[in-house]
């Protein structure tokens, strides 16, 4: 497990909503900074800038029909709270056998909510892009979790499918804002999880279940694992 305190700086990238005090904490990622990191992105995986603008826009629409309690639940949640972030990786579970939880706002990414719902903790916070257990996001959403929900590319048709069954949704993007979509920084569930802990103003942040050189993960996986890496790191935590 790795803890930051707020007294690193950004290394790569500079972002000056987190070091602003207070009165800034909650400020969402200015895009303009943001945008030459996602430019490589797509260009690193050949991904599409259009298709994300499309997931975003669907996105946006659908949560112009329901309750979006907005960035302001996130900064009430994490402000100057000691922030555990899970990631998915198979230590996840040893790791949270070592941990009290109570002590810690949990923010699980995607797939690591329904470990840590089976280690008897609704998440406070769930970051997703709706490919992990979405049933038991359901279900914690019910129970009160805020769910960041992820658009991209490729997952318009989850949106489509479980956006009207969540609640508390929160919308993200790596492309521009848009109404009730909002860009926080990151790439991956995991490390979108770590800068939403960072952007409203977490007194400390931890990490459990983050495993970056998994050597069992395929090439892709590999990729995205060290753009995570890359983009945690940048918030100065470093491994």
């Amino acid at each position: 497990m790795v803890t930051l305190s707020r007294t690193g700086m950004w290394k790569e990238y500079q972002c000056t909503s987190a070091y602003q005090g207070p009165e800034l904490a909650g400020k969402t990622m200015d895009f303009a900074v943001w945008e030459p990191v996602y430019r490589e992105i797509l260009q690193d995986f050949g991904f599409s800038r259009e298709e994300d603008e499309r997931a975003a826009l669907l996105l946006s629409q659908m949560l112009d029909k329901i309750h979006s309690p907005g960035p302001d639940a996130l900064k009430k949640v994490i402000y100057g709270k000691e922030i555990l972030v899970c990631g998915n990786a198979p230590t996840l579970a040893d790791d949270l056998d070592r941990l009290d939880l109570e002590r810690y706002v949990v923010i699980a990414a995607d797939g690591a909510a329904a470990v840590v719902m089976d280690a008897g903790r609704i998440p406070d916070v769930i970051v997703t892009d709706l490919d992990g257990d979405v049933e038991r996001e359901i279900e914690a959403s019910k129970h009160g979790s805020l769910v960041v929900v992820h658009a991209h590319g490729d997952n318009k048709g989850r949106l489509l499918k479980y956006v009207p069954l969540l609640q508390n949704i929160i919308g993200s993007t790596q492309a521009a804002p848009l109404e009730h979509v909002f860009n926080f920084g990151g790439f991956t569930d995991g490390d979108r999880a770590v800068h939403v802990a960072y952007e409203f103003g977490a007194g400390t942040i931890s990490l459990a279940g983050f495993f970056f050189d998994d050597p069992l993960v395929s090439m892709f996986k590999k990729k995205k694992l060290k753009w995570a890496r890359r983009l945690i790191s940048s918030l100065g935590i470093c491994f």
